[in-house]
């Protein structure tokens, strides 16, 4: 049996999706800048869709703008609050130490420039305190940027309070809603969010395609310098193809998010139930606050490297953490800023599951994951001090 559940790093294309871009790869095919009506008939598509994912978000379409995915949207979003925080002598940023990537580099690259960021802890169940955030907060404070929903653990903050402290403290304050757009409830206004990141591909549109809401008043900074496209806010011909995908992806989405997650759930709370019977495991983060479809969990004496790879063998898809730090053998950022030591951390296997799952998938999940642990476990060393005493359990 093959099981996908990988659908944090990305999901299958839908066929709403696929039905709505194939015109543009075809017969559509015009470059939406152009004058004449054969290209004017791609910009309408453009509005089109930039008007649906204003609806699903509550935005206006004037403040969306197409990007390449979350990363660039992200990139965009925290170095124009930067730039615009810097002229008015503001060059203190605030975000989490559990953010994706694309965020904490881009802190890290502000660093080098003379900016100062706070990292707030996330605790052992992944969620921000607002008290944290309120102690942060400075007079030269130019930016919040905390995530919607973890792309390792699931966990999903409190970004409507956030956005208000924020609001009342006159600070924008950005979000990733990478892991959350169409599988949450998102309203920008009512959670007072300034600028939003959202990716195609995590609710079954292509990759490559993805949108940032900018409040109206945000200054953007350009990261892609060129023509005018996307009102002089990003260069570069639109992909009218993947944006009409994706608009429809995400309307559907939001359209089905309450029987998706009706069904999701069983199968995410059975994998819980029935992978935590295994002796000296861990499930990581809150499972209150918590996205419908991620499990995370750890099991102490194993490497998550082998435990992929004989998942894989079995035909099963899955993570040992975010899938732009997959290749990496250093236990996740993620994980350890829960407080997880590095030994338990390097046991980790994250499962995504989707309305596209099924119960019978999970029950091959569930047949097959303790006795991959359990193999693993007898060849290893570390579990057979353990297993003597001769080391501590952590778990």
């Amino acid at each position: 049996m093959f099981v996908y559940a990988d659908n944090a790093a990305t999901t299958s294309v839908s066929k709403t999706a696929l039905d709505a871009m194939l015109p543009f790869l075809t017969e559509q095919y015009g470059n939406p800048s152009s004058l004449y009506s054969f290209g004017q008939k791609a910009q309408e598509a453009l509005q089109e869709a930039r008007e649906t994912v204003a609806k699903c978000l509550n935005a206006d379409p004037r403040e969306i703008y197409f990007t390449s995915g979350g990363s660039e949207a992200d990139n965009q979003a925290i170095v124009s609050a930067a730039r615009l925080g810097a002229r008015k002598g503001k060059k203190h940023l605030i975000s989490t130490k559990f953010e994706h990537h694309a965020v904490l580099h881009t802190l890290s690259k502000l660093e080098k420039e003379g900016f100062e960021v706070t990292l707030l802890d996330v605790h052992e169940d992944g969620v921000v305190r607002l008290e944290d955030l309120k102690a942060a907060i400075r007079e030269d404070t130019a930016l919040v940027t905390i995530m919607f929903a973890n792309n390792e653990i699931g966990t999903v903050q409190p970004i409507a309070e956030i956005g208000a402290l924020c609001r009342e403290k006159k600070i924008p304050f950005h979000c990733d809603a990478v892991q959350a757009a169409g599988h949450m409830p998102i309203d920008v206004k009512a959670m007072n969010i300034d600028m939003l990141a959202i990716s195609g591909h995590k609710f079954h549109a292509p990759k490559g395609v993805g949108a940032l809401y900018a409040r109206k008043g945000m200054v953007l900074t350009n990261i892609i310098e060129g023509g005018a496209q996307e009102r002089g806010k990003r260069a570069g011909t639109e992909n009218v193809a993947g944006i009409a995908a994706m608009a429809a992806a995400l309307q559907e989405s939001c359209a089905n998010m309450e029987a998706n997650t009706a069904k999701i759930l069983p199968m995410r709370d059975k994998l819980f139930a029935e992978l935590s019977k295994i002796p000296h495991s861990k499930i990581n983060g809150s499972l209150e606050h918590h996205v419908p479809g991620t499990v995370n969990m750890c099991f102490e004496g194993i490497e998550g490297e082998s435990l992929l790879l004989m998942l894989d063998d079995a035909g099963i898809c899955a993570s040992s953490g975010s899938a732009c730090t997959s290749g990496s053998l250093d236990p996740s950022h993620v994980l350890l800023a829960i407080g997880l030591p590095h030994e338990v951390a390097h046991g980790s296997l994250r499962l995504s599951i989707g309305e596209y799952n099924t119960m019978e998938q999970i029950d091959h999940i569930i047949e097959t994951v303790p006795k991959v642990v359990s193999y693993l476990r007898s060849m290893s060393p570390v579990w057979d001090e353990l297993v003597k005493g001769e080391r501590k359990h952590l778990i």
